[in-house]
């Protein structure tokens, strides 16, 4: 049975009616193929549209925002950074380049690329990797095994490739860690797979506060138990340029113990922090 209606009239000047009808025009709101100003009612009673003054960002709302996406990119909460991006483009009032700068970034966003790697991890498939290395350069690289890491609330992608890296030692030289939004593209690459990039042990011990005070991380961790008053822990690594960050961060309460060569390029960089402070070390 049809629901009854009841009749309202409404007493307005024609240029509000002509304003009425614009906006039942642009937000879709028709009766037949003209503007429905009763339905636009109905839309405003039933709280279907926003009435007011329209929400819109300024341009220092836009840049704090905009900042806000790196941030949350960077801590891989891509989704949210999706969210705001999504508010950009819908309420603020966006000049062209501008526009086109956070559509790229919701196309080719860190999100994108950690799903098209892990698909070539699943199908075991190598991949010509284009990377912005610099300004105005875009390396190449060939993976034949990856790995997603988060370092620094930073979404990372470890790589195995053929091309030796000099500033590594030996054991992980064939190790590559890029940062995962500065992926140009990927192209499938007829390699042999591997199952794994490279790792070496490192032994660590951890000394007075910290060794009661340490947070063990499973994903690295191989082993960690106290000794008297010492904390022994063995860690997977894969790049000693991050065992190193972390290692300095935690001060003199940590020590690298083992493998020799580790624990000597740990020194060689004590040494020339040393001397940036006009610390004499003899030779």
């Amino acid at each position: 049975m049809p629901r009854k209606k009841e009749a309202l009239t409404l007493s307005v000047p024609p240029e509000t009616k002509e304003q009425l009808e614009a906006i039942a025009l642009r937000l879709g709101i028709f009766w037949g193929k003209s503007p429905s100003v009763s339905g636009l009612l109905v839309a405003i009673a039933q709280q279907q549209i926003e009435v007011g003054e329209p929400f819109t960002l300024n341009s220092v709302q836009v840049q704090s925002l905009d900042k806000a996406v790196k941030f949350l990119n960077d801590s891989g909460e891509v989704e949210a950074a999706q969210i705001v991006l999504g508010l950009l483009l819908d309420k603020a009032n966006l000049e062209a380049p501008m526009r086109q700068q956070l559509l790229e970034k919701v196309s080719q966003t860190a999100e994108a690329w950690r799903l098209r790697v892990n698909q070539l991890k699943a199908d075991h498939q190598p991949f010509r990797l284009f990377y912005q290395s610099g300004k105005d350069k875009v390396s190449e690289f060939t993976a034949r095994s990856a790995k997603i890491r988060l370092y620094d609330k930073r979404l990372y992608l470890e790589i195995w490739c053929d091309d030796a890296n000099p500033r590594e030692i030996p054991e992980l030289a064939h190790n590559r860690c890029l940062r995962l939004d500065k992926i140009v593209n990927l192209l499938p690459a007829s390699e042999n797979w591997r199952e794994s990039i490279d790792y070496i042990e490192v032994h660590l011990h951890f000394l007075k506060g910290l060794a009661d005070n340490y947070e063990s991380k499973p994903d690295e961790d191989v082993a960690n138990e106290m000794v008297g008053d010492v904390r022994h822990v063995v860690k997977r690594v894969s790049s000693i340029f991050w065992l190193f960050r972390d290692v300095l961060r935690y001060g003199e309460d940590c020590v690298i113990v083992s493998p020799d060569n580790v624990r000597d390029r740990f020194q060689q960089k004590l040494i020339a922090l040393c001397r940036h402070y006009d610390i004499d070390i003899p030779d």
